[in-house]
């Protein structure tokens, strides 16, 4: 069993990062800037957009936090992507999810302009994936391509199971795995809540995507001999051991699993790192405008 290490991967593509972003200001060029939209305060979400901050100022850009409470109105949140929207000075943003239930994250996600939308929510960005042009992939689905390409795992032909359907890491990481070229080029199945004989299909897999949020629902039992195994889950539950009073538990009971596999990754650093690197590699394109010309 080889551990596959996130958190080395994403300390090697932010130095690449801040190397570029460094050429960039010593040609007279723009700083690239990122922004984030945070309703309430969701302990998840605070952590996440903490490290995105702390990320930013690693690799030299600039970073915009803004806050909202949890009632602020959907129309108040809107007018706030559209004046992100408009600034030139932002190259790309995101509005952390979840939200509150009184606003529409459909809404929200379809207000922020395509061109700024680095998460890679936004329909333009999924359907531009969905067909193999250039687009700003979506963080975690991204961060899990480059950790097979990283690690050079041969993944042409193989089956590739993903549990989970989510908008978010499901649908579009089935979809990158059976895009033509390396990594992809597997044959996906997709499983989620209503699929039976789960264990049967997973026992087939060469790859296994686990994204359902379900803390150890991926057991020794469930995987064969040399597979590979992406742990996307990232549940926190009450701890008395940590100074936080809680951990993470992914969605591989590991202890079980890890002795079966060729690779896998941990939780945590495994696939959370690299979903925050993806978002600045997203950033980066953002403000060099190599996607979309603005």
């Amino acid at each position: 069993m080889k551990l596959i290490d996130g958190k080395a991967v994403a300390a090697e593509i932010k130095k690449e990062i801040a190397e570029e972003v460094s050429q960039i200001i010593a040609s007279g060029g723009k700083r690239p800037h990122l922004a984030a939209v945070l309703v309430g305060h969701d302990g998840g979400s605070e952590t996440y957009v903490a490290n995105k901050v702390r990320s930013c100022e690693e690799v030299g850009f600039q970073s915009t936090l803004i806050r909202y409470e949890e009632d602020v109105t959907e129309a108040e949140l809107l007018a706030c992507v559209n004046r992100l929207n408009d600034d030139p000075d932002i190259d790309g943003f995101i509005v952390q999810l979840p939200l509150p239930q009184h606003i529409s994250e459909e809404k929200i996600t379809e207000a922020i302009d395509y061109r700024k939308d680095v998460d890679g929510f936004h329909p333009v960005n999924v359907g531009r994936m969905s067909l193999g042009m250039p687009c700003f992939l979506s963080a975690t689905p991204a961060g899990i391509v480059e950790l097979f390409k990283r690690y050079k795992i041969e993944t042409k032909g193989r089956h590739c199971v993903v549990l989970g359907r989510s908008n978010i890491v499901g649908k579009p990481v089935s979809v990158l795995m059976m895009q033509k070229g390396n990594p992809g080029d597997c044959t996906v199945t997709v499983c989620h809540s209503r699929t039976k004989n789960i264990s049967e299909i997973c026992l087939q897999a060469d790859i296994i995507i686990a994204a359902l949020g379900v803390p150890g629902f991926l057991k020794g039992d469930m995987v064969k001999e040399g597979a590979v195994v992406i742990d996307v889950g990232t549940t926190r539950l009450p701890s008395d051991k940590t100074k936080s009073g809680f951990r993470l538990a992914g969605d591989v009971l590991f202890d079980e699993v890890a002795p079966k596999c060729a690779w896998i990754t941990p939780v945590p650093g495994g696939v959370g790192p690299m979903t925050i690197v993806s978002l600045l590699k997203n950033t980066l394109l953002a403000g060099k405008k190599e996607i979309y010309s603005q």
